[in-house]
Protein backbone atom coordinates (compact mmCIF):
# COMPACT_ATOMS: atom_id res chain seq x y z
CA UNK A 1 0.00 0.00 0.00
CA UNK A 2 1.27 3.41 -0.73
CA UNK A 3 0.38 6.91 0.74
CA UNK A 4 -1.99 9.17 -0.82
CA UNK A 5 0.08 12.45 -0.54
CA UNK A 6 1.12 14.91 -3.12
CA UNK A 7 4.90 14.54 -4.24
CA UNK A 8 6.58 17.09 -5.77
CA UNK A 9 10.21 17.75 -6.67
CA UNK A 10 12.37 19.48 -4.10
CA UNK A 11 14.38 22.09 -5.96
CA UNK A 12 16.30 24.95 -3.80
CA UNK A 13 14.42 27.52 -6.42
CA UNK A 14 11.74 26.70 -4.01
CA UNK A 15 13.16 28.56 -0.80
CA UNK A 16 13.45 31.81 -2.57
CA UNK A 17 10.21 31.78 -3.54
CA UNK A 18 8.54 30.39 -0.29
CA UNK A 19 10.88 33.34 1.61
CA UNK A 20 9.72 36.12 -0.89
CA UNK A 21 5.84 34.64 -0.38
CA UNK A 22 5.57 34.07 3.50
CA UNK A 23 8.64 36.80 4.79
CA UNK A 24 8.29 39.62 1.68
CA UNK A 25 9.46 42.09 4.45
CA UNK A 26 12.65 40.12 5.83
CA UNK A 27 15.54 42.09 5.22
CA UNK A 28 18.73 41.12 3.61
CA UNK A 29 21.86 43.79 4.40
CA UNK A 30 25.28 43.89 3.03
CA UNK A 31 28.70 45.51 3.50
CA UNK A 32 29.41 45.67 0.30
CA UNK A 33 33.11 45.25 -1.34
CA UNK A 34 32.68 49.39 -2.00
CA UNK A 35 32.16 49.80 1.91
CA UNK A 36 28.93 51.19 1.92
CA UNK A 37 25.75 49.22 3.41
CA UNK A 38 22.97 47.91 0.73
CA UNK A 39 19.75 46.40 2.28
CA UNK A 40 17.08 45.01 0.28
CA UNK A 41 13.72 42.18 1.30
CA UNK A 42 13.55 38.59 0.19
CA UNK A 43 10.73 39.82 -2.28
CA UNK A 44 13.09 41.95 -4.24
CA UNK A 45 15.61 39.18 -3.97
CA UNK A 46 13.53 36.33 -5.13
CA UNK A 47 12.59 39.04 -8.22
CA UNK A 48 16.67 39.82 -9.41
CA UNK A 49 17.28 36.31 -8.81
CA UNK A 50 14.52 35.63 -11.77
CA UNK A 51 16.01 38.50 -13.59
CA UNK A 52 19.60 37.20 -13.29
CA UNK A 53 17.73 33.61 -14.47
CA UNK A 54 16.46 35.29 -17.45
CA UNK A 55 20.05 36.84 -18.24
CA UNK A 56 21.73 33.79 -18.09
CA UNK A 57 18.82 32.18 -20.24
CA UNK A 58 19.50 34.69 -23.24
CA UNK A 59 23.51 34.33 -22.64
CA UNK A 60 22.93 30.97 -23.95
CA UNK A 61 23.59 28.42 -20.58
CA UNK A 62 20.77 26.37 -19.34
CA UNK A 63 20.52 22.86 -17.88
CA UNK A 64 23.44 21.08 -17.02
CA UNK A 65 25.67 24.02 -17.61
CA UNK A 66 28.35 25.36 -15.18
CA UNK A 67 28.62 29.02 -14.25
CA UNK A 68 30.83 29.52 -11.52
CA UNK A 69 31.25 32.56 -9.21
CA UNK A 70 34.33 34.10 -7.10
CA UNK A 71 32.77 36.32 -5.07
CA UNK A 72 32.19 37.39 -0.97
CA UNK A 73 29.45 36.90 1.07
CA UNK A 74 27.13 39.90 -0.96
CA UNK A 75 23.70 40.00 -2.01
CA UNK A 76 24.36 39.67 -4.96
CA UNK A 77 26.03 36.34 -4.53
CA UNK A 78 23.29 35.09 -2.55
CA UNK A 79 20.98 35.95 -5.97
CA UNK A 80 23.56 33.31 -8.02
CA UNK A 81 22.81 30.91 -5.69
CA UNK A 82 19.39 30.81 -6.74
CA UNK A 83 19.20 32.38 -10.29
CA UNK A 84 21.95 29.55 -11.35
CA UNK A 85 20.74 26.53 -9.97
CA UNK A 86 16.65 27.70 -10.59
CA UNK A 87 17.00 27.35 -14.26
CA UNK A 88 18.71 24.06 -14.30
CA UNK A 89 22.23 25.05 -14.72
CA UNK A 90 25.09 24.26 -11.49
CA UNK A 91 26.26 26.84 -9.59
CA UNK A 92 30.23 26.34 -8.77
CA UNK A 93 31.51 28.33 -5.62
CA UNK A 94 35.56 28.71 -6.73
CA UNK A 95 37.85 29.37 -3.64
CA UNK A 96 40.02 32.65 -4.38
CA UNK A 97 42.18 31.65 -1.75
CA UNK A 98 43.67 28.79 -3.81
CA UNK A 99 46.87 28.78 -5.50
CA UNK A 100 46.50 29.49 -9.27
CA UNK A 101 47.47 26.07 -10.56
CA UNK A 102 44.88 24.80 -8.26
CA UNK A 103 42.25 27.16 -9.53
CA UNK A 104 43.03 27.01 -13.02
CA UNK A 105 42.51 22.59 -12.46
CA UNK A 106 38.94 23.40 -11.10
CA UNK A 107 37.77 25.95 -13.54
CA UNK A 108 38.48 23.66 -16.55
CA UNK A 109 37.66 20.18 -14.44
CA UNK A 110 34.24 21.83 -14.07
CA UNK A 111 34.16 23.34 -17.42
CA UNK A 112 32.91 26.81 -16.54
CA UNK A 113 31.30 28.60 -19.14
CA UNK A 114 30.48 32.06 -17.15
CA UNK A 115 32.50 33.05 -13.88
CA UNK A 116 30.54 35.62 -12.20
CA UNK A 117 33.38 37.55 -9.75
CA UNK A 118 33.32 40.26 -7.47
CA UNK A 119 36.20 43.23 -8.82
CA UNK A 120 38.73 41.96 -5.75
CA UNK A 121 39.65 39.16 -8.14
CA UNK A 122 39.34 40.74 -11.58
CA UNK A 123 43.30 41.02 -11.49
CA UNK A 124 43.15 37.40 -10.61
CA UNK A 125 41.42 35.65 -13.09
CA UNK A 126 43.62 38.43 -15.47
CA UNK A 127 46.48 36.40 -14.90
CA UNK A 128 45.51 33.03 -15.86
CA UNK A 129 42.61 33.93 -18.53
CA UNK A 130 44.54 32.52 -21.37
CA UNK A 131 44.67 28.77 -19.46
CA UNK A 132 41.39 28.66 -19.04
CA UNK A 133 39.41 27.57 -22.52
CA UNK A 134 36.17 26.55 -21.46
CA UNK A 135 34.99 30.05 -20.34
CA UNK A 136 33.10 31.90 -22.88
CA UNK A 137 33.41 35.14 -20.90
CA UNK A 138 32.83 37.29 -17.26
CA UNK A 139 30.13 38.56 -15.24
CA UNK A 140 31.13 41.24 -13.09
CA UNK A 141 28.93 41.56 -9.66
CA UNK A 142 28.84 45.32 -9.71
CA UNK A 143 27.04 48.17 -11.45
CA UNK A 144 28.35 50.49 -14.36
CA UNK A 145 30.06 53.18 -12.06
CA UNK A 146 32.33 50.93 -10.82
CA UNK A 147 33.14 48.92 -13.75
CA UNK A 148 36.71 49.34 -14.18
CA UNK A 149 39.15 48.67 -17.03
CA UNK A 150 39.93 45.11 -17.83
CA UNK A 151 41.98 43.01 -20.49
CA UNK A 152 39.12 40.22 -19.34
CA UNK A 153 37.16 38.99 -22.82
CA UNK A 154 33.64 39.22 -23.28
CA UNK A 155 33.19 41.09 -19.89
CA UNK A 156 29.28 42.05 -19.04
CA UNK A 157 27.84 43.66 -16.02
CA UNK A 158 25.94 42.44 -14.10
CA UNK A 159 23.40 45.01 -12.87
CA UNK A 160 23.23 46.38 -16.55
CA UNK A 161 22.01 42.51 -17.19
CA UNK A 162 19.44 42.62 -15.12
CA UNK A 163 18.25 45.46 -15.71
CA UNK A 164 16.79 44.45 -19.06
CA UNK A 165 14.82 41.67 -17.78
CA UNK A 166 11.92 42.18 -15.90
CA UNK A 167 11.52 38.89 -13.48
CA UNK A 168 7.99 37.95 -14.68
CA UNK A 169 8.87 34.00 -14.86
CA UNK A 170 8.28 30.65 -13.12
CA UNK A 171 10.91 28.34 -12.42
CA UNK A 172 11.13 25.40 -14.35
CA UNK A 173 10.00 21.96 -12.90
CA UNK A 174 13.67 20.08 -12.86
CA UNK A 175 13.97 16.37 -11.56
CA UNK A 176 14.94 16.79 -7.60
CA UNK A 177 18.33 14.34 -8.57
CA UNK A 178 19.92 17.29 -10.77
CA UNK A 179 22.88 18.79 -9.88
CA UNK A 180 22.43 22.06 -8.08
CA UNK A 181 26.05 22.88 -7.27
CA UNK A 182 29.24 22.02 -7.51
CA UNK A 183 32.03 22.69 -4.60
CA UNK A 184 35.46 21.33 -4.69
CA UNK A 185 37.85 20.08 -1.94
CA UNK A 186 40.33 22.22 -0.84
CA UNK A 187 43.25 19.99 -2.15
CA UNK A 188 46.22 20.12 0.23
CA UNK A 189 47.30 17.15 -1.79
CA UNK A 190 46.57 16.36 -4.63
CA UNK A 191 44.53 17.89 -7.23
CA UNK A 192 40.94 19.17 -5.59
CA UNK A 193 38.09 16.84 -5.82
CA UNK A 194 34.55 18.52 -7.08
CA UNK A 195 31.40 17.57 -4.73
CA UNK A 196 28.30 17.90 -7.27
CA UNK A 197 25.08 18.43 -4.77
CA UNK A 198 21.54 17.53 -6.16
CA UNK A 199 18.55 20.27 -5.39
CA UNK A 200 17.33 17.23 -3.60
CA UNK A 201 20.34 16.49 -0.81
CA UNK A 202 20.52 20.37 -0.74
CA UNK A 203 16.89 21.10 0.54
CA UNK A 204 16.89 18.25 2.92
CA UNK A 205 20.02 19.68 4.16
CA UNK A 206 18.67 22.53 4.60
CA UNK A 207 15.98 21.14 7.14
CA UNK A 208 18.73 19.70 9.23
CA UNK A 209 20.29 23.15 9.33
CA UNK A 210 17.37 24.86 10.74
CA UNK A 211 15.99 21.97 12.55
CA UNK A 212 15.97 22.70 16.80
CA UNK A 213 19.00 19.99 17.04
CA UNK A 214 20.61 21.71 14.35
CA UNK A 215 21.25 25.36 13.71
CA UNK A 216 17.68 25.88 14.97
CA UNK A 217 17.29 29.03 12.75
CA UNK A 218 13.96 30.83 12.95
CA UNK A 219 12.29 33.90 11.67
CA UNK A 220 13.09 36.33 14.49
CA UNK A 221 16.69 35.85 14.27
CA UNK A 222 19.35 38.30 12.99
CA UNK A 223 22.05 35.71 11.15
CA UNK A 224 25.40 36.55 10.13
CA UNK A 225 27.20 33.99 7.60
CA UNK A 226 31.04 35.08 7.92
CA UNK A 227 31.86 31.58 6.70
CA UNK A 228 32.48 32.31 3.19
CA UNK A 229 30.08 31.20 0.27
CA UNK A 230 32.83 29.72 -1.63
CA UNK A 231 33.53 27.41 1.68
CA UNK A 232 31.80 24.23 1.89
CA UNK A 233 28.38 25.72 0.89
CA UNK A 234 28.86 28.05 3.81
CA UNK A 235 27.53 25.67 5.81
CA UNK A 236 24.11 25.54 4.64
CA UNK A 237 23.36 28.97 5.84
CA UNK A 238 22.22 30.74 1.93
CA UNK A 239 19.24 27.99 1.71
CA UNK A 240 18.27 27.52 5.38
CA UNK A 241 18.05 31.42 6.43
CA UNK A 242 15.56 31.60 2.93
CA UNK A 243 13.99 28.79 4.71
CA UNK A 244 13.74 29.58 7.98
CA UNK A 245 12.90 33.43 6.76
CA UNK A 246 16.03 34.76 9.37
CA UNK A 247 17.07 38.36 8.98
CA UNK A 248 20.68 37.73 6.94
CA UNK A 249 23.68 40.30 7.14
CA UNK A 250 26.76 39.58 4.58
CA UNK A 251 29.76 40.67 5.11
CA UNK A 252 31.21 41.37 2.14
CA UNK A 253 34.94 41.15 2.12
CA UNK A 254 35.12 42.85 6.06
CA UNK A 255 36.26 40.17 7.63
CA UNK A 256 38.55 41.56 10.52
CA UNK A 257 37.82 41.70 13.58
CA UNK A 258 37.20 45.19 13.84
CA UNK A 259 34.48 45.27 11.21
CA UNK A 260 32.94 42.07 12.33
CA UNK A 261 32.58 43.60 15.80
CA UNK A 262 30.68 46.94 14.35
CA UNK A 263 28.21 44.73 12.12
CA UNK A 264 27.29 42.50 15.30
CA UNK A 265 26.59 45.31 17.20
CA UNK A 266 24.93 47.97 14.93
CA UNK A 267 22.98 45.03 13.52
CA UNK A 268 22.20 43.32 16.59
CA UNK A 269 23.11 40.06 15.40
CA UNK A 270 21.67 37.36 17.26
CA UNK A 271 23.75 34.19 15.78
CA UNK A 272 26.57 33.81 13.69
CA UNK A 273 29.05 31.30 12.15
CA UNK A 274 32.96 31.02 11.38
CA UNK A 275 35.90 29.23 11.74
CA UNK A 276 37.97 29.60 14.54
CA UNK A 277 40.65 31.34 12.96
CA UNK A 278 37.95 34.25 12.46
CA UNK A 279 36.88 33.88 16.12
CA UNK A 280 40.72 34.08 17.38
CA UNK A 281 41.25 37.55 15.64
CA UNK A 282 37.78 39.15 17.11
CA UNK A 283 38.38 38.09 20.37
CA UNK A 284 41.86 39.54 20.18
CA UNK A 285 40.05 43.06 19.13
CA UNK A 286 37.50 42.63 22.14
CA UNK A 287 40.75 42.36 24.33
CA UNK A 288 42.53 44.83 23.46
CA UNK A 289 40.20 47.69 22.46
CA UNK A 290 37.85 46.58 25.68
CA UNK A 291 34.49 46.57 23.32
CA UNK A 292 31.86 43.91 23.74
CA UNK A 293 29.37 41.78 21.66
CA UNK A 294 26.29 41.88 24.02
CA UNK A 295 23.33 41.14 21.13
CA UNK A 296 24.93 38.13 20.65
CA UNK A 297 23.52 35.01 21.38
CA UNK A 298 25.32 32.42 19.69
CA UNK A 299 28.26 31.18 17.53
CA UNK A 300 28.50 28.02 15.33
CA UNK A 301 32.44 27.51 15.01
CA UNK A 302 33.67 24.67 12.80
CA UNK A 303 36.19 23.75 10.27
CA UNK A 304 38.69 22.86 12.86
CA UNK A 305 38.33 21.84 16.17
CA UNK A 306 37.71 24.52 18.91
CA UNK A 307 39.95 25.39 21.50
CA UNK A 308 38.48 25.20 24.89
CA UNK A 309 39.84 28.55 25.88
CA UNK A 310 38.04 29.83 22.87
CA UNK A 311 34.59 28.41 24.35
CA UNK A 312 34.91 29.49 28.00
CA UNK A 313 36.39 33.14 26.88
CA UNK A 314 32.98 33.49 24.20
CA UNK A 315 30.96 32.11 26.89
CA UNK A 316 32.10 33.15 30.50
CA UNK A 317 33.40 36.66 29.63
CA UNK A 318 31.21 37.89 26.38
CA UNK A 319 27.88 35.95 27.23
CA UNK A 320 27.74 34.01 24.20
CA UNK A 321 27.25 30.00 23.59
CA UNK A 322 29.47 28.20 21.53
CA UNK A 323 28.02 25.38 19.45
CA UNK A 324 30.69 23.67 17.98
CA UNK A 325 30.07 21.92 14.38
CA UNK A 326 31.69 19.28 12.35
CA UNK A 327 31.28 18.66 8.60
CA UNK A 328 33.06 18.55 5.48
CA UNK A 329 32.70 19.43 1.74
CA UNK A 330 31.39 15.56 1.29
CA UNK A 331 28.56 15.92 3.58
CA UNK A 332 27.26 19.22 2.10
CA UNK A 333 28.41 19.72 5.09
CA UNK A 334 26.74 19.61 7.99
CA UNK A 335 27.40 16.42 10.09
CA UNK A 336 27.01 16.86 13.74
CA UNK A 337 26.59 19.83 16.16
CA UNK A 338 27.00 20.35 20.14
CA UNK A 339 24.51 21.28 21.45
CA UNK A 340 24.08 21.00 25.31
CA UNK A 341 21.29 18.81 26.83
CA UNK A 342 19.03 19.24 29.29
CA UNK A 343 20.97 17.88 32.37
CA UNK A 344 24.37 19.29 31.31
CA UNK A 345 23.20 22.44 32.34
CA UNK A 346 23.13 21.41 36.09
CA UNK A 347 26.40 20.41 35.96
CA UNK A 348 29.58 23.07 36.77
CA UNK A 349 30.65 24.57 34.40
CA UNK A 350 34.01 22.81 33.75
CA UNK A 351 32.40 19.15 33.15
CA UNK A 352 30.15 21.11 30.68
CA UNK A 353 33.81 22.37 28.81
CA UNK A 354 34.45 18.73 28.90
CA UNK A 355 31.34 18.17 26.54
CA UNK A 356 31.68 21.00 24.61
CA UNK A 357 34.77 20.19 23.22
CA UNK A 358 33.57 17.54 21.57
CA UNK A 359 31.98 17.94 17.85
CA UNK A 360 28.92 16.53 19.01
CA UNK A 361 25.87 14.36 17.70
CA UNK A 362 25.23 13.68 14.23
CA UNK A 363 22.22 15.52 12.61
CA UNK A 364 19.22 13.43 11.70
CA UNK A 365 19.76 12.35 8.11
CA UNK A 366 23.76 11.36 9.03
CA UNK A 367 24.51 8.09 10.21
CA UNK A 368 27.97 7.66 11.81
CA UNK A 369 30.16 4.79 13.08
CA UNK A 370 34.09 4.59 13.90
CA UNK A 371 36.25 1.29 12.45
CA UNK A 372 39.76 0.06 12.35
CA UNK A 373 41.62 -0.51 9.77
CA UNK A 374 40.31 -3.36 8.64
CA UNK A 375 36.49 -2.66 8.60
CA UNK A 376 35.65 -3.91 12.22
CA UNK A 377 33.29 -1.48 13.97
CA UNK A 378 34.63 -0.27 17.30
CA UNK A 379 32.29 0.32 20.59
CA UNK A 380 31.03 3.79 21.25
CA UNK A 381 32.10 4.23 24.69
CA UNK A 382 33.69 7.35 24.29
CA UNK A 383 37.66 5.60 24.78
CA UNK A 384 38.22 3.29 21.35
CA UNK A 385 39.28 5.65 18.26
CA UNK A 386 39.11 4.73 14.84
CA UNK A 387 38.58 6.16 11.43
CA UNK A 388 35.03 8.04 11.16
CA UNK A 389 32.40 6.80 8.93
CA UNK A 390 29.56 8.12 7.75
CA UNK A 391 26.41 7.87 5.10
CA UNK A 392 22.90 9.97 4.32
CA UNK A 393 21.25 11.28 1.73
CA UNK A 394 23.21 14.44 1.62
CA UNK A 395 26.96 12.79 1.78
CA UNK A 396 28.89 12.25 -1.34
CA UNK A 397 28.27 8.48 -3.61
CA UNK A 398 31.79 9.74 -5.84
CA UNK A 399 33.06 12.80 -6.87
CA UNK A 400 32.53 14.46 -9.99
CA UNK A 401 33.72 12.80 -13.22
CA UNK A 402 35.41 9.99 -11.17
CA UNK A 403 33.72 6.43 -12.55
CA UNK A 404 35.19 5.11 -8.87
CA UNK A 405 32.99 4.88 -6.24
CA UNK A 406 33.98 7.04 -2.83
CA UNK A 407 32.24 4.72 -0.46
CA UNK A 408 33.52 1.04 1.23
CA UNK A 409 31.38 -2.04 -0.03
CA UNK A 410 28.46 -1.34 3.36
CA UNK A 411 28.30 2.53 1.74
CA UNK A 412 29.98 4.28 4.03
CA UNK A 413 32.29 7.58 3.15
CA UNK A 414 35.60 7.57 4.76
CA UNK A 415 36.27 10.86 6.42
CA UNK A 416 39.93 10.91 6.94
CA UNK A 417 39.11 12.03 10.29
CA UNK A 418 40.16 9.85 13.99
CA UNK A 419 37.73 10.09 16.54
CA UNK A 420 35.97 8.47 19.60
CA UNK A 421 31.92 8.33 19.61
CA UNK A 422 30.68 7.99 23.44
CA UNK A 423 27.46 6.04 24.56
CA UNK A 424 25.56 9.07 24.23
CA UNK A 425 26.52 9.65 20.15
CA UNK A 426 28.66 12.56 20.98
CA UNK A 427 31.55 12.70 18.32
CA UNK A 428 34.91 13.54 19.16
CA UNK A 429 37.91 14.67 16.48
CA UNK A 430 41.23 12.75 17.83
CA UNK A 431 42.82 14.27 14.76
CA UNK A 432 42.96 13.86 10.69
CA UNK A 433 44.59 10.44 9.81
CA UNK A 434 47.15 11.83 8.61
CA UNK A 435 48.31 14.30 10.98
CA UNK A 436 47.93 11.60 14.16
CA UNK A 437 51.34 11.37 15.95
CA UNK A 438 52.73 7.81 16.05
CA UNK A 439 55.26 7.57 19.30
CA UNK A 440 56.53 4.52 19.85
CA UNK A 441 53.92 2.00 19.13
CA UNK A 442 51.14 5.10 20.50
CA UNK A 443 48.92 7.46 19.26
CA UNK A 444 49.18 11.24 20.67
CA UNK A 445 46.65 13.59 19.21
CA UNK A 446 48.04 16.53 17.56
CA UNK A 447 44.31 18.24 18.15
CA UNK A 448 44.37 17.93 22.07
CA UNK A 449 47.54 18.98 21.79
CA UNK A 450 47.19 22.43 20.37
CA UNK A 451 43.66 23.31 22.08
CA UNK A 452 45.85 22.86 25.47
CA UNK A 453 48.65 25.16 24.03
CA UNK A 454 45.59 27.88 23.57
CA UNK A 455 44.67 28.15 26.61
CA UNK A 456 48.11 29.72 27.61
CA UNK A 457 47.22 33.41 27.77
CA UNK A 458 49.97 34.61 26.08
CA UNK A 459 49.73 32.20 22.70
CA UNK A 460 47.67 33.54 19.58
CA UNK A 461 47.32 30.60 17.88
CA UNK A 462 49.53 26.71 18.41
CA UNK A 463 49.91 23.97 15.86
CA UNK A 464 51.31 20.42 16.28
CA UNK A 465 53.34 18.30 13.67
CA UNK A 466 54.90 14.82 14.33
CA UNK A 467 58.80 14.87 13.21
CA UNK A 468 61.01 11.88 12.82
CA UNK A 469 62.78 10.91 16.27
CA UNK A 470 65.78 7.98 15.91
CA UNK A 471 63.95 5.82 18.64
CA UNK A 472 60.49 6.74 18.97
CA UNK A 473 59.29 7.27 15.39
CA UNK A 474 57.60 10.43 15.66
CA UNK A 475 57.66 12.96 18.63
CA UNK A 476 55.30 16.15 18.80
CA UNK A 477 57.16 19.40 17.41
CA UNK A 478 54.71 22.88 18.47
CA UNK A 479 54.90 25.65 16.59
CA UNK A 480 53.41 28.55 18.49
CA UNK A 481 52.50 32.58 17.89
CA UNK A 482 52.50 34.46 20.91
CA UNK A 483 49.62 37.20 21.66
CA UNK A 484 52.34 39.59 21.76
CA UNK A 485 55.95 39.28 19.40
CA UNK A 486 58.02 41.13 21.08
CA UNK A 487 57.65 39.60 24.40
CA UNK A 488 56.87 35.71 23.84
CA UNK A 489 56.38 33.22 26.32
CA UNK A 490 59.24 31.23 26.34
CA UNK A 491 59.17 27.21 25.14
CA UNK A 492 60.02 26.42 28.80
CA UNK A 493 56.55 28.42 30.36
CA UNK A 494 54.56 26.72 27.67
CA UNK A 495 55.54 23.09 28.20
CA UNK A 496 55.26 23.82 31.80
CA UNK A 497 51.53 24.90 31.11
CA UNK A 498 51.17 22.14 29.36
CA UNK A 499 52.07 19.15 32.12
CA UNK A 500 49.39 19.46 34.67
CA UNK A 501 46.74 19.30 31.12
CA UNK A 502 48.39 16.64 29.19
CA UNK A 503 50.09 13.30 29.33
CA UNK A 504 53.58 13.78 30.50
CA UNK A 505 54.53 11.57 26.93
CA UNK A 506 52.76 13.45 24.81
CA UNK A 507 54.61 16.99 25.92
CA UNK A 508 56.34 17.97 22.80
CA UNK A 509 59.86 17.70 22.63
CA UNK A 510 60.62 20.68 21.34
CA UNK A 511 58.41 24.67 21.15
CA UNK A 512 59.39 27.00 18.09
CA UNK A 513 58.22 30.40 18.33
CA UNK A 514 56.86 31.62 15.28
CA UNK A 515 54.94 35.03 13.72
CA UNK A 516 52.69 33.37 12.10
CA UNK A 517 51.23 30.27 11.00
CA UNK A 518 50.52 29.16 7.48
CA UNK A 519 47.12 28.21 7.07
CA UNK A 520 45.05 26.58 3.58
CA UNK A 521 42.72 28.17 1.61
CA UNK A 522 39.50 27.50 3.89
CA UNK A 523 41.27 28.96 6.82
CA UNK A 524 42.44 25.95 8.57
CA UNK A 525 46.22 25.49 9.53
CA UNK A 526 48.51 24.30 6.84
CA UNK A 527 49.84 21.11 8.31
CA UNK A 528 51.49 20.38 4.68
CA UNK A 529 53.49 23.41 4.69
CA UNK A 530 54.80 22.66 8.49
CA UNK A 531 56.06 19.66 8.02
CA UNK A 532 57.75 20.83 4.64
CA UNK A 533 58.83 24.03 6.43
CA UNK A 534 60.44 21.72 9.09
CA UNK A 535 60.75 18.62 7.51
CA UNK A 536 64.97 18.24 8.46
CA UNK A 537 64.30 19.46 12.60
CA UNK A 538 66.64 17.51 14.41
CA UNK A 539 65.01 16.12 17.47
CA UNK A 540 66.91 15.42 20.89
CA UNK A 541 67.70 11.88 21.55
CA UNK A 542 67.15 12.09 25.11
CA UNK A 543 63.09 12.02 25.12
CA UNK A 544 61.80 9.20 27.76
CA UNK A 545 58.21 7.54 27.46
CA UNK A 546 56.63 7.89 30.75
Amino acid sequence: MLGQMQDSPLLVSQLIDFAAKVYPSQTITTKTVEGELHQYTFKESAKRSKQLAQALLRLGLGEGDVVATMAWNTYRHYECWYGISGIGAVLHTVNPRLFAEQLVYIINHAEDQYIMVDLTFVPLLESIQDLLPSVKGYIFLTDEAHMPETVLKNVHCYETLLAQEDGDMEWPSLDESQASSLCYTSGTTGNPKGVIYSHRSSVLHSWAVCAKSGMGLDASESVLPIVPMFHANAWGLVYATAMAGSRVVLPGPHLDGANICQLINEQKIDFTAAVPTVWTMLLNYLETTGNTIDCLQSVIIGGSAVPRAMIETFEQKYGVEVWQAWGMTELSPLGTINKPQAQHREWDYQRQLDVKVKQGRAVFGIDMTIMDDEGNELAHDGVAFGRLMVKGPWVVDGYFKSKNTALDDNGWFDTGDVATIDASGNMQITDRSKDVIKSGGEWISSIDLENAAMGHPEVLEAAVIGVHHPKWEERPLMIVVPKTPATPPSAEAISEFLTSRVAKWWLPDAIEIVKEIPHTATGKINKVALRTQFKDYVLSTNTEMA
